[in-house]
């Protein structure tokens, strides 16, 4: 039995929900009492033939059609019961729960928290949650977007129709929340926003944890399953520090390590590839969901999702679960620099700049035609700083190597005299950027244990390494990208003319302790016509192989950890594509030539092997007392020779020839308290594809003075080689 009193929705509520301009839907639709008595229950389900409200065993009424969509009874009722909806679409009944009678998902807590910019688990509060709420099963929508005048939800659930899924305006915040029962994982959205203007635009969800494989660009509701096998690593990952402990690291661009090869598929491989050749890391250039796959991954749009074109999220951790089993930590490329300008993503994702700057001066990124963060907003460094966060703790990344920071430091990066607006003090430094990058890097370094973060950083910005609290940015480590540039130009040069650029090999030795460093020859080197690592190589073939298997001694050697490319340990002669990615029928037994490139991977193999074995060389790397220079002037020779001592005391010798000839009887000053020294390297032994002259036999002392020490020994050095050489 129901009331003949019109219960149904005012007018102006009703033009509000059909232009989709409402902010709170829950206030109009569902069961409300009424004055007078009895519960009104009203509806908005467009295309619905009709509409009946179902309670307990006794209860059933059918709702007054009003038009547009819109259905409402008048229950003889006190008490708003808890009920079900009939809606009968052309040729089907559907019985379902009603959105519009949940009481809101988020506390209190979380918006307070949401409003300072401090909810540090941002991806618990926003985006879509599958759960059970109030007894029901059904997925939590959640969306920032303070400018929007109306935001709805529409999916394969409603058709790709949001009218009848208005979300509701939690106060302040800016946040957008509706629970829509029988929504389950692998179901498709996105956020139907109402701009300012009153104009709409339909959006990916910004903290979405899984999206359609491009260029399809929906969100995906998700829900991990994945049970992590890596208790062991995570326990122990942050036993030695970072700079106490051997890092060498050789980066991947997954989509094209081996072309066409899931998460799940790499995850059979790479840990056998990586942990064969001695890495103690890989690094993926960045992951999360990009709609260019030409970007590399350095123009995100999804920031909190693994790109699908791999696999599902589940299937990026188990690759991560089989390289942690495997002994090998995994460090990503982050990007919070900026985003592009995809009109589904995030640029004036409400109508109005929002995450990125609202200066168009400032916003827009003057290198790569995309949209750089605003950084002085506390909800946009709360949502970079979670991601942060988001990567490391849902995924157990070791590490984030931070890309760009210098276009984010610099308020004049890349732009002309009037393009820029000095900060409040006149400089030209980003305050907000560097207070982002100070909370960011404290934030993980509190709560995430045995994590690095490592800065991209090209200039001479001090303290990119020096704790916070200390006035510094607090990176764990830094890219040296001066040693990077200034040793590839010396190395591009014949060796008749290497005399003249002596300095380049020995002037990051001024400066190697003033940060933590990585020694990066990392993708950007070997792309866009800079040729190849042993393509870089003057000479003949042989000579160019020689010179790269010098130079890589020369690098592990150096203070530092170390970074290598895909396809550079086994001296690809071709640029990288990430069409094709690296030449690996280089190392098949039937190309004539595969004993070269064999070789060169035996190399990287074995100074990985006794690197790691071998503390003097990572131990006190960022100590001023782990190195000695023994010969850093003799240019006219081309050879460098220096000390690298452990926190014991116990030095490792590296001496680099980087003429063609050969050096015999080369004397060096050497610790008078060393008895005798072996070879433990040689680039230039024959099973790297060297000429095989070799010191074999331990090499003893004299008391004859040389380079200012009372003790020398007497080497042959190889032409174009590298030696290493530990007490016997």
């Amino acid at each position: 039995m129901t009331s003949k009193k019109s219960v149904s929705v005012a007018a102006d509520d009703r033009d509000r929900l059909l232009l989709g301009t409402h902010h709170d839907p829950h206030s109009v639709l569902g069961a409300h009492p009424v004055p007078g008595g009895g519960i009104a229950v009203r509806a908005f389900r467009p295309y619905a033939r009709g509409v009946s409200v179902v309670a307990g065993r006794d209860l059933r009424a059918d709702l007054h059609d009003d038009g547009d969509g819109f259905f409402s009874v008048l229950l003889p009722l006190s008490d708003v019961p808890v009920y079900r909806l009939l809606v009968e679409y052309e040729g089907t009944v559907q019985e379902s729960e009603d959105a519009y009678r949940f009481l809101p998902t988020l506390g209190d807590l979380d918006l307070h928290l949401l409003g300072e910019g401090r909810h540090e688990q941002l991806w618990e509060v926003l985006g879509a949650h599958p759960m059970t709420h109030q007894g029901v099963t059904g997925t939590r929508f959640a969306v920032w977007a303070p400018n929007a005048r109306g935001v709805r939800v529409a999916g394969g659930f409603n058709f790709w129709d949001g009218t009848g899924h208005p979300m509701r305006s939690l106060g302040s915040s800016g946040v957008w929340e509706l629970f829509v029962p029988g929504v389950g994982a692998g179901e498709l959205y996105k956020f139907d926003i109402t701009r300012p203007d009153g104009s709409r635009t339909l959006r990916a969800d910004p903290m979405a944890r899984r999206t359609e494989v491009p260029p399809s660009t929906s969100s995906i509701v998700d829900v991990s399953r994945h049970e992590w096998t890596d208790g062991e690593w995570m326990a122990h990952r942050d036993d030695v520090p970072v700079h106490e402990a051997p890092f060498s690291v050789y980066e991947v661009h997954l989509p094209s390590w081996r072309p066409g090869l899931t998460y799940r598929e790499l995850a059979e491989q790479l840990p056998r590839y990586v942990g064969d050749l001695g890495f103690t890391h890989v690094e993926l250039m960045p992951v999360a969901e990009h709609p260019f796959g030409g970007s590399w991954g350095y123009q995100v749009t999804g920031f909190y999702a693994p790109t699908a074109r791999l696999g599902t999220p589940d299937d990026f951790k188990y690759l991560v679960d089989a390289l942690h089993r495997a002994g090998i930590g995994v460090l990503m490329d982050w990007v919070p620099a900026h985003f592009p300008r995809d009109e589904w993503a995030l640029a004036e994702f409400d109508g109005r700049p929002l995450y990125e700057h609202s200066d168009p001066l400032r916003a827009a990124h003057p290198d790569w035609g995309t949209l750089e963060f605003d950084f002085g907003r506390r909800e946009v460094r709360n949502f970079l700083v979670a991601n942060a966060l988001y990567w490391c703790e849902e995924f157990h990344i070791d590490g984030l190597r931070v890309d760009a920071v210098a276009s984010m430091l610099y308020l004049d990066y890349s732009r002309e005299e009037g393009q820029w607006t000095p900060n409040e003090h006149g400089g030209r430094e980003n305050l907000d950027a560097v207070a982002f990058l100070q909370e960011m890097n404290a934030t993980v370094y509190r709560r995430v244990p045995g994590v690095v973060t490592i800065a991209e950083e090209s200039t001479a910005w001090d303290g990119v390494t020096r704790p916070t609290d200390g006035g510094g940015l607090g990176f764990g480590l830094k890219w040296n990208m001066g040693w990077m540039h200034d040793s590839l130009e010396y190395m591009s040069h014949e060796p008749v003319h290497r005399r003249y650029h002596h300095h380049q090999m020995t002037f990051s030795m001024v400066y190697a302790y003033s940060e933590n460093y990585v020694l990066p020859i990392s993708h950007d080197e070997v792309v866009h016509g800079k040729r190849s690592l042993v393509s870089k190589m003057p000479g003949d073939w042989w000579q160019q192989r020689a010179n790269l298997r010098a130079y890589l001694g020369f690098m592990w050697a150096h203070p530092g950890k170390q970074l290598l490319f895909m396809g550079q340990e086994f001296a690809q002669g071709a640029e990288w594509s990430e069409a094709h990615g690296p030449d690996w029928w280089l190392l098949d037994p039937a190309y004539g030539a595969e004993a070269d490139h064999r070789g060169v991977r035996d190399l990287v193999r074995d100074l990985n092997s006794v690197y790691r074995a071998t503390p003097a060389l990572w131990q006190r790397d960022t100590s001023i007392a782990g190195f000695q220079w023994i010969a850093g002037d003799a240019a006219e020779d081309n050879v460098f020779a220096f000390l690298r001592y452990d926190a014991e005391g116990s030095p490792l010798l590296a001496v680099s020839n980087l003429a063609p000839v050969v050096r015999a009887d080369y004397r060096l000053g050497v610790p008078d308290d060393v008895p005798a020294w072996h070879e433990a390297v040689n680039s230039d032994a024959a099973r790297y594809g060297g000429s095989g002259i070799t010191n074999p036999d331990p090499v003893k002392p004299e008391h004859h003075e040389s380079h200012g020490r009372p003790t020398s020994i007497r080497l042959a050095l190889p032409p174009l080689a590298t030696v290493w050489l530990r007490p016997a």
